[in-house]
Formats: C-alpha cells, sequence, structure tokens
C-alpha cells in the first residue's frame, strides 16, 4: 500500500490544488500512469503513480487543496483494505495570503452569467495545452464548452473544433453599424495563482536583495557559424539554438565564481557545488523555470535536448517535481521576442545572480581603426551585492563572453 503524496513543485510551494482525477477508486493503475492533475502556484501537472496497483481511496476530493508532502489518494492491491485514519487535510484548507489588492474571487463553478459579456477568459477553467491552441488557432474560450469536470476545458475540446474547422466565435455582419460595447468602462480581472506568486516573489526579491547590473556585448559571428556547421550534422531534436551556447557558457563560467552560483541565508553565503541552470520560460499564465540540472557536464547536443524537453513539457502542463527544484543561478532570454536589444531581469530568489540575453544583432563596430558589420549580443548579470560586487560580476561577464566569442572551448 503506498500514499500519493502532494508533490512540491519548486521551491516555494507550500500547498496545490487537486484539478481533477483521472482515475476512480477501484481503477487499475500502471506505475508512472497519470492519475491526477493538480494546480500549483506555478503551473498545472499531472502526478504520476510511483507504484502499480488500484486506487484504493481518494483523500482530497477536486477542488480542494492539500499542503505540500500531504497524502492525498492511497494505492494497493485489490482488494486490499485501507485503514481509517485523520484527515491529512482541513476541511477549508485557505491559500497563502497574497497582497489585499491581488486577492480575487474563487474560481466559478459555472459558466459566467449573461450579464457578464467582459469575464475574463482566463478566468475559465483551461488546461495550459488548451489555452495554447486556442490562442494558436484564434479560438475564443469564452465561446467554449468544456467537457472536464466542472466544465474544464480540454485539449481534446479544441482539437476537436480545429478538425470540422469551426470557430465557435460569431462573426458581425460587416454591414452591422459599429456600436458601443456593454458593460462597464473598467474590467477587474483577479491575478491568478501564477501572477500572485510571481508578484509576491519578485517583490521580495526586489525589497530584499539589493540589486546592481553589469552589462557586456559579446561578438556572436563565431558561435553562429560554429552553430551551423554544429547543426548540419545532428538530428533535428538535438539541433542547438543561441540559447543553448548561452547555457554553456554561463555554466562553465561559474565554475571560476562560485560566489554567484550560491544563495545566502542568515548572514551565510552558500556556494553550491553543483551547477544547475534554471532556464525562464514563458507561459500565458506567466513565468516558470525549470531546472537543467549539472548544465556544466553536459554537451550542447544535451543541453538542446533538455532545454527543448522541459520547454514543451512546461508548455503542456507535464513538469514533474523534480524539474523545479534545485536551480542556483538563472537565464532568461528575450532575444526571440523581436528584436529585444537589451534588458535586466529581477533575480529569482533565493539566487545570487540572473543573466539577461539580448537578440544577437548585426551592428556597426570598429576594428583596428575600421567600421565594419559584426553580429553582437548584449548580456546583462544582475546580481545580489549582499554577496558579490561590481568586480566580480564584471570578470564573470568576460569570461562568458570569451567563451562565446571562442566556442570551440565549449565544444570539446
Amino acid at each position: 500500500m503506498a500514499d500519493v503524496i502532494m508533490p512540491k513543485m519548486g521551491d516555494a510551494m507550500t500547498e496545490g490544488k487537486v484539478l481533477n482525477w483521472k482515475k476512480r477508486p477501484g481503477d487499475p493503475i500502471a506505475k508512472g500512469e497519470a492519475i491526477a492533475e493538480i494546480e500549483t502556484d506555478k503551473v498545472n501537472v499531472d502526478i504520476e503513480a510511483e507504484e502499480g496497483g488500484v486506487l484504493l481511496e481518494i483523500l482530497v476530493d477536486e477542488g480542494k487543496s492539500a499542503p505540500v508532502g500531504a497524502s492525498i489518494a492511497v494505492i494497493g492491491a485489490p482488494g486490499q483494505k485501507v485503514q481509517p485514519r485523520p484527515l491529512s487535510v482541513p476541511a477549508a484548507q485557505p491559500a497563502p495570503a497574497p497582497a489585499p489588492v491581488a486577492a480575487g474571487p474563487a474560481r466559478p463553478t459555472s459558466a459566467p452569467p449573461a450579464a457578464a459579456p467582459t469575464e475574463a477568459t482566463d478566468r475559465l477553467k483551461v488546461s495550459p495545452l488548451a489555452r495554447k491552441l486556442a490562442a494558436e488557432h484564434a479560438i475564443d474560450l469564452a465561446t467554449v464548452r468544456g467537457s472536464g469536470p466542472d466544465g474544464r476545458i480540454t485539449k481534446e475540446d479544441i482539437e476537436a473544433l480545429i478538425a470540422i474547422g469551426t470557430r465557435p466565435k460569431p462573426t458581425p455582419s460587416p454591414a452591422a453599424p459599429p456600436t458601443a460595447p456593454s458593460g462597464p468602462d473598467v474590467e477587474s480581472v483577479p491575478l491568478s495563482r501564477i501572477r500572485q506568486t510571481i508578484g509576491r516573489r519578485m517583490t521580495e526579491s526586489k525589497q530584499q536583495a539589493p540589486h546592481f547590473y553589469v552589462t557586456a556585448e559579446v561578438g556572436m559571428d563565431e558561435a553562429l557559424r560554429v552553430r551551423q556547421q554544429l547543426n548540419e550534422t545532428l538530428e533535428d531534436r538535438g539541433k542547438v539554438s543561441v540559447n543553448d551556447f548561452v547555457l554553456k557558457a554561463a555554466s562553465l563560467a561559474l565554475r571560476k565564481f562560485l560566489n554567484l552560483n550560491s544563495s545566502l541565508a542568515d548572514a551565510t553565503v552558500r556556494r553550491f557545488r553543483r551547477i544547475n541552470m534554471a532556464l525562464a520560460v514563458a507561459l500565458p499564465e506567466g513565468l516558470i523555470a525549470p531546472v537543467i540540472h549539472d548544465c556544466d557536464r553536459l554537451t550542447l547536443a544535451e543541453i538542446a535536448v533538455r532545454a527543448k524537453d522541459l520547454g514543451e513539457r512546461a508548455r503542456s502542463g507535464h513538469l514533474r517535481p523534480e524539474d523545479l527544484e534545485g536551480g542556483t543561478f538563472t537565464v532568461s532570454n528575450l532575444g526571440m521576442f523581436g528584436d529585444v536589444d537589451s534588458f535586466v531581469a529581477i533575480i529569482n530568489p533565493p539566487h545570487t545572480g540572473i543573466l539577461a540575453i539580448g537578440k544577437a544583432m548585426p551592428r556597426a563596430v570598429v576594428r583596428g581603426g575600421q567600421i565594419a558589420a559584426a553580429t553582437t549580443m548584449k548580456i546583462t548579470l544582475s546580481a545580489d551585492h549582499r554577496v558579490t560586487d561590481g568586480a566580480e560580476a564584471a570578470q564573470y561577464l568576460n569570461e562568458v563572453k570569451r567563451l562565446l566569442e571562442n566556442p570551440l572551448l565549449l565544444v570539446l
């Protein structure tokens, strides 16, 4: 007999909500099979069974929350009896209290009334993958009838609409005169759990960690040439991106500057021996940072495969608890979002630093007294002044720059 435990998805998570059970008491379960979907302060994820057997009992109903580590179900052998146990979760488990301004009404359990046509679509019950598919195919979620528990919109609901080429959103007559929008002039949209968490953690970071910023410009022509050569020999899954080069260079440079691969706790700097790179991934619900463990020990192709896998599973809601744990440094890349030249990022607590990456762009540079064209990329380190200072930050950036401008050092 084994308990199904509410997992810890990230260092800051304290509780999770059961969105739906994929199995019912008496159903057989294979090891590794998804048995429930939970909502955390970061993402919606499936819980997989760590042992095979039969689902004997559900301890936390759909829509209820449970603290991290609490038992939410029991798996055992067919016919096995579950011993009576005290409830591991209070009947009314409150969520962590955000700032009053971020508080909002609970998720609706039925479709919004007709008198509220401006109800925000992100208040609907929608799986992350369904929301992504709807955005890609211009489907208005507010007009979709969900087939999941409590009307939750699933991936299958969106795929069905895509398959028949239907758009549930009505098309107004082109001859119809424009009409003023109905409802109030201002729409109040409660913050989602992930946005509340981001707001709370980023506010704490800016208030507690004295940030400072150092920027360097990196020549990327040689790295782009080596990347092209590598990708001509690698399979599609292992093809490397500019960001993979950055992850490798940033992690190797941390070997020489362990102060930046650390966290501060009770006036003590905890320097980590392992270099686990948190990779910022943008989702419709907000930003999360899954972790590539031991990034400095991986080849570029291995980093590429793991980064792609984490990104795909983050967007589909299939991250595992270990994917969000153990990060020691963060890389955030906005270079793929248009012509973002450079930016400064807020430190992801409890880390000491975060590296912000802009787009590699053609620019005019001076070489040997002559103006020439070159592709350069700006990188900006945000660091905690309690742990490090400008001189060390500059030396770290110079090492990252040296590695990127000599990319064969990243391949060997």
